[in-house]
Formats: structure tokens, C-alpha cells, sequence
């Protein structure tokens, strides 16, 4: 492969999906910059329009979006046309949010009119994650084009194709030239776009990367920096009648999206000598069906995303091994070169439970002897993006909700259950300014605060020389 030239393959098969070239960062900035002017000054209402027309062409096109989608991340189709519904519903949602938390207010006060209004921040770049590769860039991109920005989107190098596809759609929508600009390439590529003269980035990924983008923006506080960066999520079982129902609720939490979401469940919390629930999630996990996405019966879940991910979890699996871990279901690799994972589970209890973000089919359990030591557990992270507490009452559940340290608290739901009309977020390495969802018409414009008079009125009454 040569270095300007990026490769997509199906993760499923290894077969080419895409190929293009990398970096452009330059020209794509300089288009968004040109553009920046007329598209501020275009009207919200004409930008509304646009963007409605984007999400028809999203829902004429759902079908072969969503096979894409499935082509090049192996999620099963029945996930990605949930994706492609999600493309389309958030525009509506961003509508609403921009109105509600962007929009002109006015009033007058002892005679002087009083007015709040919001301006876009001019040119703002979008790095995308691979996991839901066209769902949460558009959770950036569609606040921010209805705010008046316009943008530069680097989406990861493991999903160019999605990206290519969303232009296209975003083209028939009449969206004009250089207001949304694509760049594609890996790391170097971002850290250039991170680099360059843009008024803010916009970020959903990794603690790791997230981290370092703000070392890199330290120098520049004028510059915004909203980021999305994971968890390492904990689920808290206790008292639980239906144990049924809450095996189903665990295994959703853990191993939906191949464990590829960052609010999936990490960490599983159990009063230490209640084994009904393990061995009903263990006896779950047997019978979850891995698998091609395009397969009949639909799988529940495909492969993680590449095999270096395959690689990574597995080098994270035999530290959690190694340091005592209780191997309850392992985690197999049917093919050694394909990145199809098992449900694996592990009881970490009494060794050395994981802070990182293992981004894959990965569940830890930890007993603990009563409630506090429960609640200790499960705050027993640096992260603090979603918890959950499944089983117990209304006290129960208003004292985690006090005392857990997480952006999305769940009860009797899968902590990867979440709404796009609702803020998202977490807080420690989670990230900031709650990104892609209700709230980002928070970070896509910066408010205005003015007093006016129609003539000028000041007096100086006091202070002055006779």
C-alpha cells in the first residue's frame, strides 16, 4: 500500500471495500474557511431546510446505507439499519435542541432591551469513531451545520466508505460547496486536522487519543474541544427477583455491538455467594450467535472491528489472567485470522480488575460483600460515562443514582440503553460538554449577550469636579 493511499476491507471477509487517498488537511481546512462567511450568514431556516433534506435522502437510501455500514464494521444488518434510524431521527432532535438551547431570546428591562443570541464558531473538524461510524459523527455534524459552522470530518480509517456515502448524501441535499469537507488517513492525519487553523474539534473515541488532543489544544484555550472518550462501565446486580430478565439485561449491556460501544458494560457487581444470575448470564452467553452480518437467523453480533482490535483484546484478556483472574467463559477466536470474538467472562474478584477500556466482548465480575462495598466498586474507576443498577427498589436505586459517579445512571435498563434527545456524556476521562447528543447545540455556538437603546443614555451622576 502506498503511504497517500488508505485501504477498507470487510472485517468479516478481508475483501477491499474502499480505497482513496489520505491527508488533504490544507485544502479541505481552506474550503471550510472560504465558506465559512456566506455559510453564517445563510438563514437558519434555509439551513433547516437543507438538513431535512439530508435526512430524506438518508431514508431513500436506508437500505443501502445500512448494508454498507454492515459491510465495512461486520455489525449484524438488523443493528445497522437501528444506525441508519438514528442518522435520520437526530435531525429533528437537533432542530428542537437549537431552538431550545441556541435560539434568540429578548425581553426589556427599566427601558433597555435586552437580547441573547448565539454565533457559530466559524471552522469546526470532526474526528469519527469506527463503532457506529455514521450515527455519531452525524451527532456532531448536523448541530453543527444548523449552528452555522462548517466543517472538516476525518472518520476513522477503519470506515471510509460510510463517510464517502454520508458526502454523497449531503450533496443531494444541496448542501453547498466546502461546508462540510472530508479528509481520510489514520492518527497523523487527525493530529494535522488537530493542528491546523480551525476554531474548535469536535471528538468521539478513545481516552487514549482524547487525552492526547488535549495536550495538543492545551496552547490554544480559544479553541473549543468537545470529547466523547468510553468507559470502563459498571452494572450493579442486587436483590434481583426475575433473574431471567436481568441475565438478558446484562448480557445486552456487555456484548451488544460485539462489546464495540463505549456504554457497554465492563464490570458486572454481585452480593459475593449469589450464583443464580452468573450462571443464567454464563448459560446466555452460550447461545448468542456470532456471526456475518447478512447471516439468517440474524446474529446477535459480529466480529470486532480489525484484527490488530482482536489482537489488542486478546493481549488484554490474558493480563486480566494473569493477574488472578478466573476464567468463567474464555474468549475464544474461531478463525486466527478473522475478528470474530466470543463472549468471554471473568471473575476478577480478589485480583486485578481492568481500567482500561477493553473495547470488546469482555465482562469482568466482582463480588462484594454488601451494599457500600458494591457502590465502592463500582466507582472504582477513573471513568464516569454510564452505571447501572438492575433489581432493588426505588430507595435502592435513589441511593446509587446519589452515590454512583457516571454521565448515564440506568435502572433496570442495559447501560447501553440511551436517547439522543437527552444529553450524553460522562464525567473524569469520559470526556466533556456531553457530545453528539441534546446538548450539543451548547458547544456548536458560543452566546451573545447584548443591552441595547435606540439613542445613547449614560450619565455620569457622581465622581465629577464642580
Amino acid at each position: 500500500m502506498r503511504p497517500s493511499e488508505l485501504i477498507s476491507t470487510d472485517p468479516c471477509t478481508g475483501d477491499v471495500i474502499w480505497t482513496g487517498a489520505t491527508g488533504g488537511v490544507a485544502q479541505a481546512v481552506a474550503a471550510a474557511r472560504a465558506a465559512a462567511p456566506g455559510w453564517a450568514r445563510t438563514a437558519l431556516a434555509d439551513r433547516i431546510a437543507i438538513v431535512r433534506a439530508f435526512k430524506a435522502a438518508v431514508e431513500a437510501e436506508a437500505d443501502g446505507f445500512a448494508r454498507l455500514i454492515a459491510r465495512e464494521t461486520g455489525k449484524p444488518l438488523w443493528e445497522t439499519r437501528t444506525e441508519v434510524a438514528s442518522v435520520a431521527g437526530k435531525v429533528e432532535i437537533s432542530i428542537t435542541a437549537q431552538a431550545e438551547r441556541a435560539g434568540e431570546r429578548a425581553g426589556e428591562a427599566a427601558g433597555v432591551r435586552q437580547a441573547l443570541r448565539h454565533k457559530p464558531h466559524g471552522v469546526l473538524a470532526v474526528l469519527g469513531p469506527y463503532n457506529f461510524p455514521a450515527h455519531l459523527p452525524n451527532g456532531h455534524i448536523v448541530p453543527a451545520l444548523l449552528a452555522g459552522n462548517t466543517l472538516v470530518f476525518k472518520p476513522s480509517e477503519q470506515t471510509p466508505a460510510v463517510a464517502d456515502f454520508m458526502g454523497r448524501l449531503w450533496a443531494q441535499a444541496g448542501l453547498p460547496a466546502g461546508v462540510l469537507n472530508f479528509v481520510h488517513g489514520g492518527g497523523d492525519v487527525g493530529r494535522d486536522l488537530a493542528g491546523a487553523d480551525i476554531d474548535g474539534l469536535l471528538f468521539t473515541g478513545s481516552a487514549h487519543v482524547g487525552a492526547a488532543l488535549a495536550r495538543q489544544f492545551a496552547d490554544t484555550p480559544q479553541r473549543i474541544l468537545a470529547l466523547e472518550m468510553g468507559g470502563n462501565n459498571p452494572l450493579v446486580a442486587w436483590d434481583v427477583s426475575d433473574i431471567d430478565a436481568a441475565a438478558a439485561l446484562v448480557a445486552q449491556s456487555a456484548f451488544l455491538s460485539a462489546g464495540q460501544r463505549c456504554t457497554n458494560a465492563r464490570r458486572l457487581i454481585v452480593r459475593d455467594g449469589d450464583e443464580r444470575l452468573l450462571a443464567a448470564v454464563l448459560g446466555l452467553a452460550d447461545r448468542l450467535i456470532v456471526g456475518v452480518p447478512f447471516d439468517e437467523p440474524q446474529p446477535f453480533m459480529g466480529p470486532v472491528i480489525a484484527n490488530a482490535a482482536a489482537d489488542g483484546l486478546q493481549r488484554g484478556w490474558d493480563a486480566l489472567v494473569g493477574g488472578g483472574g478466573k476464567v468463567l467463559r474464555p474468549l475464544n477466536r474461531p478463525q486466527p485470522d478473522r475478528p470474530f470474538l466470543s463472549p468471554a467472562v471473568i471473575d476478577v474478584t480478589g485480583g486485578t480488575p481492568s481500567d482500561d477500556e477493553l473495547f470488546g466482548p469482555i465482562l469482568q465480575i466482582i463480588r462484594v460483600p454488601d451494599w457500600d462495598a458494591a457502590i465502592a466498586a463500582a466507582n472504582a474507576t477513573r471513568f464516569g460515562l454510564a452505571a447501572g443498577l438492575i433489581g432493588g427498589d426505588t430507595a435502592l436505586f435513589d441511593d446509587f443514582w446519589a452515590r454512583s459517579r457516571a454521565g448515564i445512571v440506568n435502572w433496570n435498563r442495559p447501560t447501553n440503553g440511551a436517547s439522543s434527545a437527552a444529553p450524553f456524556g460522562g464525567v473524569g476521562h469520559s470526556g466533556n460538554h456531553r457530545p453528539s447528543a441534546y446538548y450539543a447545540a451548547d458547544y456548536c455556538a458560543f452566546p451573545v449577550a447584548t443591552l441595547a437603546s435606540d439613542t445613547p443614555a449614560g450619565a455620569i451622576t457622581t465622581g465629577l469636579m464642580p
